[in-house]
């Protein structure tokens, strides 16, 4: 009987793992932290990239500006800064196929560059047609391996590894083509540009409508003499100022909640000023910061091959800007009641000067900038990059 239940207590227990398992377990665990730690980090460099390249591009860079906005409006609807990172892993993917493609085409352009030279020397010798059929043989086998690369999951090592037998397998087969269809639409709608483009557009019009008038002001003061254009011109600031005050918040909150209309609710943003007043402050003043240094880039028209590394600069600085005024509906949005006088109005006091400073060099880079009175309609901060444009 005591053996019996011995027997039966010990089919019962599960075994205890060894060290050795437990170690190695630990280690994998560790080595996937870090393996997805590198991807995030690689999947937003790319993103970085990808934003700043088509922030160059007339009416496509609505979507970097429609990104931006989904970034502030998920944050404070989630209430994290993590869930501001939007599609960090899907750009990923398609850093590693771009950085795959790059690294397998450098066969083919130094074949194409040395024909090229064996061309200039004489374009009838045996080099050149040896390097035009060695272009050719290369070119094809670089397309075998990216199509196959693609298929096998795109990943760095299926492109710089080649497997032919398995890659010719794998396309011999008959729902190749069909499945890689399938994957690459479902990859398209998942990046859900038509979404982006049109918060985009809606947030670049309603910040517009925000912006016109206190600009114009602006604008038609550094024409008129004084004393009229000194009157106009503190009236453009001090609308302007107002503006500064509400924009970077309005613009959060209409990305939050997907409505246009939002874009002129003042009161919900006095509501929610007033329960997150110090991060109300911190937001503007790292909205205000960060947008000062882009006016430099305007002091000199920027060429149009390189008008991506000023948007660089852009996306760089607004991004952390988005995902600060996020924080700070965030934050509002988990009190339910208003904070105390003595935190409320010295928050709103120290707003004043911040907008004021940031009207007055806004005001005098029209004076600095290539694009003259011009430049003043030209609000990265809130609108997208146009003055980068090397047009």
């Amino acid at each position: 009987m005591a053996s019996t239940a011995y027997a039966t207590y010990e089919q019962q227990t599960p075994p205890r793992a060894t060290p050795a398992v437990g170690l190695a377990g630990f280690v994998r665990g560790c080595l996937d932290g870090m393996r997805s730690a590198l991807e995030w980090v690689f999947g937003t460099l790319t993103l970085i990239v990808a934003l700043a390249i088509v922030a160059t591009i007339p009416v496509v860079q609505l979507l970097s500006l429609g990104y931006l906005l989904e970034t502030s409006g998920r944050v404070a609807r989630e209430a994290r800064l993590r869930d501001g990172f939007v599609g960090i892993r899907k750009a990923a993917q398609l850093g590693r196929i771009a950085l795959g493609i790059t690294i397998l085409m450098i066969p083919l352009w130094i074949a194409a560059f040395l024909r090229f030279r064996a061309q200039l020397i004489d374009p009838a010798s045996r080099q050149v047609q040896g390097w035009s059929i060695a272009v050719g043989v290369i070119a094809a086998v670089v397309l075998f391996q990216i199509v196959t690369g693609c298929l096998r999951g795109a990943r760095i090592r299926h492109f710089l590894i080649p497997r032919p037998i398995r890659s010719a397998r794998l396309l011999a087969r008959r729902d190749t083509y069909a499945r890689a269809r399938d994957a690459v639409w479902d990859f398209a709608v998942g990046l859900r540009l038509p979404y982006y483009f049109w918060l985009g557009l809606r947030g670049f019009v309603g910040a517009s409508l925000w912006l016109a008038v206190p600009i114009s002001l602006l604008a038609v003061a550094s024409r008129l003499s004084p004393p009229a254009g000194g009157l106009v011109g503190l009236l453009g600031g001090a609308l302007m100022a107002v503006a500064l005050l509400y924009l970077p918040f309005v613009q959060a909150r209409f990305a939050a909640e997907n409505r246009l209309a939002a874009m002129f609710e003042l009161k919900a943003i006095r509501r929610c000023f007033a329960r997150a007043p110090l991060a109300f402050l911190v937001a503007l003043a790292l909205t205000l910061a960060l947008a000062l240094p882009l006016y430099l880039l305007k002091i000199e028209i920027v060429p149009r091959e390189a008008a991506w590394l000023p948007s660089l600069l852009f996306v760089v600085s607004i991004f952390p800007a988005r995902l600060s005024t996020g924080w700070a509906l965030a934050r509002a949005s988990r009190r339910h009641a208003a904070r105390r006088w003595w935190v409320r109005w010295p928050a709103r006091l120290a707003m004043v000067p911040l907008v004021a400073f940031y009207v007055f060099l806004v005001y005098f880079t029209q004076y600095l900038s290539w694009y003259g009175v011009w430049s003043l309609y030209e609000q990265h901060a809130f609108l997208v990059p146009a003055p980068f444009l090397g047009y």
